[in-house]
């Protein structure tokens, strides 16, 4: 989180593999790896949505309003779309559309990371209690393309308790992953505990095993370190705005 966006230049690639564990699962971590061995662009959602350009932000707004409307046209166009170029894709925009993804893409291979569960509660509550938090939409307003977020997060969260069955809870990541094992046929599907290094994900795609460690990204002090930047740049912002109204109605007077 934080870092540059990948973003493709030959739209003619399609998804490859497709992480299927839940959010705080080292998607960021295997979103680096999948790039290396796959040699190109890796859709990691909170990269994408925190980083990219306004008008590709608000295409993920309209891929979770299909889903809501259950427009299965246009959410399948809408997926192609978002997906265009990349080559791999991890966290929830990848898990929330496990079936169309399926579909849309017939020889993607799946990866299922898991950890225990009182480990990954401890990583994301924090999540939990500020995703679709009202008073952050209203902060970050100002700033193009993570101006939608808070929005879609709202997404993230109903086809989470779709697929579950439950609300928020310390044990979403195991009943996540039993939809998983549910919904993926076992000859696409890869389960591996978070840590588990190159040998189990090369030998699944096939790759070799690069000559390097694993990447390890620190996602709770990347995400801390970002959202201070972006109360940074909302405050700023704000400023700015506040400057000009009070330029305009001291002119007005």
């Amino acid at each position: 989180m934080g870092q540059v966006a990948s973003v493709p230049t030959d739209k003619r690639r399609k998804l490859e593999v497709i992480g299927a564990g839940f959010s705080r699962t080292g998607t960021l971590s295997y979103a680096y790896a999948l790039e290396m061995l796959l040699n190109g662009p890796v859709h990691h959602t909170a990269t994408q949505l925190f980083n990219r350009e306004d008008s590709y932000c608000r295409k993920w707004n309209q891929v979770y309003r299909y889903r809501r409307e259950g427009n299965r046209t246009q959410l399948f166009k809408a997926l192609e779309d978002v997906f265009s170029g990349f080559v791999g894709a991890t966290d929830v925009a990848a898990t929330d559309f496990i079936p169309e993804l399926m579909e849309l893409y017939p020889d993607a291979k799946f990866v299922l990371v898991t950890r225990p569960p009182a480990a990954w509660w401890k990583s994301f509550k924090s999540v939990a209690d500020n995703a679709g938090n009202n008073v952050m939409g209203y902060i970050v307003m100002p700033l193009p393309g993570i101006r939608w977020f808070v929005d879609t997060a709202r997404g993230f969260f109903e086809s989470a308790e779709d697929r579950t069955g439950h609300k928020c809870n310390p044990f979403w990541i195991e009943q996540h992953n039993e939809y998983v094992r549910k919904t993926v046929p076992r000859e696409r599907l890869l389960e591996v505990e978070l840590g588990s290094g190159w040998e189990p994900l090369c030998k699944f795609l096939g790759k070799r095993i690069p000559n390097q460690p694993f990447p390890h990204v620190n996602e709770a002090a990347a995400r801390d370190m970002f959202v201070h930047k972006i109360l940074q740049r909302a405050a700023m912002a704000w400023t700015g705005i506040f400057i000009i109204v009070g330029f305009i109605f001291y002119l007005l007077l």
